[in-house]
Parts: C-alpha cells; structure tokens; sequence
C-alpha cells in the first residue's frame, strides 16, 4: 500500500482481494493504535505514523532478510568463527598457505587463532576451547578425532659444547643416558614420546628440567642443564648459538595432525579440514622440506619455499 497509494493496485500486486487488504490495514491500525494511512475518496496517502512504520517495517524485514541468509551461509560452512589452536610452530611453512587458501575460500569465516603452551599439547581440545586444532601426537587426550598433515623429523638439541653436538647424527641408544629437559605438562603420554620412553623399556629417563615453553627449553640446553628432543623445524626457525641441533637415527618422527573433539566435526571444521589436505596436496615442495629437511636442497629453491 505505502508503494502503491491505491487499494486495488495493491491487492493485484499482492494477489488478495481488496476488502481483505482493507480488513488487514484495519486490523494493524487497531494492533498498533495508530492512523497509518489517510483515506479519501479520491486518494490514500501516509500519515507521519504510517511514514515511520514504513521505515522502521522496511529496517526489521531486512535485518530478518540479513539473518537468515547468515543462518543458511553458516549452515553451509561459509561464515562463522572457527576458533584454531596451535602449540609452538603450528604446521610450520604451511601454516600461512592454508590460512590464505582458506580466507580466500571462505572470507566471511573469522579464524580466531590462540597458540597453547606446553601444559596443554591437547591444543585446547580437551576441554573445548578450541574447535580445531593444529597438535602433535600422541595426545594423552582420547576423546580427539584427527586427520594427519605430515611427519617431521626429530633432532636433538644439544649445548653447543656437549660431546656429540658435532656430530651429523646420533643414534637413540646413544641418547638414553643423556639428561633430559622435558615439557612441563600433565599429559603422561605426550610427556613419554618426547623422552624416548619407548626404547627405554623399564629404565627411565633421567629428567634434568621441566620447561613450559619452546623458548624456555633453548634457553635451559644452551646452559648446558641438558638435552631435549625437538622437530627438525626448530633448527630453522629458532637458531641459538649455544644450541646444535642434530638429527635422531631409528627414532620416529613427530606427527602434525589436525584435530577436534570427538564426534564433534561442525561444517567450518570439515572446510577448514580439506582446505588444510588440498593444500598439502598442492604444496609438495614445502612438504618435501618439512618432512626431509636433512636431504641436500638448493639454497635458492629453498629460499623459495621458504
């Protein structure tokens, strides 16, 4: 009626007969106690009150236009807050080649990325403070669906004075009696895979400092306090010149995973989640050098993948 100023025009438009338009005006007019349209019998025009329920009818139809749309885009995955959890490094170089892919993919979703620290390697996941995350395994935490990324090497850190810090690698065996420094962390199984318990058997580790950060664990082997397993990555994003980092023979590598909770794979997860797989797919260079990063390489083609 507001667009058509005319009873008949509207009914035809709106495909209702005129005295049911009329009724519903009406009706509206006494709901809202209040003159919306001034009638003569040559013309119908809105009051001032009909003036601004028109804007304001207009304003709340397309904030509920607005909503559903945003109710159907989530749905599909396409808007939303995905909040990422990483421990230290997150998925190395690729970790900036997934995110851009997904922005580009989905640039309505707002990742909200939290780095955790040692005490926590089930990367929030636990206790749901994360919807997904980027972890390495195991994970004393069960309750975790997971897709691997890839396996990176593990080296030792050593003070750059110890015995074997010159050496191009070491063996496991020649690696058990050393003192460890260890993550300080409640998770007896993340905790155990990161001091070679495996190979131990019943000998235990000899465990020289709990630290409860990356940072934290260089700082405590260049002062020469121990030694500690890492990834390979962390001899080339955190250098120290205390520090030589040298490759484990026969130990097997740290898997990089994502994950979420139990049974609890939303739409944003599973997008997120193939973007992160058809990215590895895509990026076999930079997968190449995470997962052999001791094998000769170019120095320019790796300062390209870098």
């Amino acid at each position: 009626m507001a667009e058509e100023l005319h009873f008949s025009r509207a009914a035809a438009r709106l495909f209702v007969a005129q005295q049911a338009l009329s009724k519903q005006i009406r009706e509206l007019e006494d709901d809202l106690g209040a003159q919306l349209l001034r009638r003569t019998t040559r013309s119908v025009e809105l009051t001032p009150a009909g003036e601004l329920f028109l804007e304001t009818a207009r304003e709340m139809l397309a904030t509920l236009d607005a909503g559903v749309e945003a109710t159907r885009r989530a749905a599909l995955g396409e808007s939303g807050v995905l909040r990422l959890g990483f421990l230290v490094g997150a998925a190395l170089e690729l970790t900036a080649p997934i995110l851009e892919q997904f922005a580009e993919n989905y640039p309505d979703v707002r990742v909200e990325l939290r780095e955790f620290g040692f005490n926590d390697p089930a990367v929030g996941l636990g206790d749901g403070t994360s919807d997904l995350a980027f972890l390495r395994l195991p994970t004393g935490v069960t309750d975790i669906d997971i897709v691997p990324l890839f396996v990176e090497p593990c080296v030792l850190a050593l003070p750059s004075a110890h015995r074997l810090a010159g050496r191009k690698s070491v063996a496991v065996d020649e690696v058990l009696d050393e003192p460890m420094v260890v993550a300080r962390t409640a998770d007896d199984v993340w905790q155990r895979f990161w001091t070679l318990d495996a190979h131990r058997g019943e000998k235990r580790a000899k465990i020289a400092s709990f630290t409860n950060s990356h940072t934290e664990e260089i700082a405590v082997v260049s002062a020469g306090v121990g030694c500690s397993v890492m990834v390979a990555g962390a001899a080339r994003h955190t250098p120290h010149s205390g520090v030589r980092y040298v490759p484990i023979d026969g130990f097997e590598g740290s898997v990089v995973a994502l994950g979420w909770p139990g049974g609890r794979r939303s739409v944003l997860v599973d997008r997120f989640v193939q973007v992160a797989l058809d990215v590895c797919d895509r990026e076999t260079d930079i997968v190449s050098l995470i997962e052999h990063p001791f094998e000769a390489v170019d120095p320019e083609e790796r300062a390209r993948i870098r």
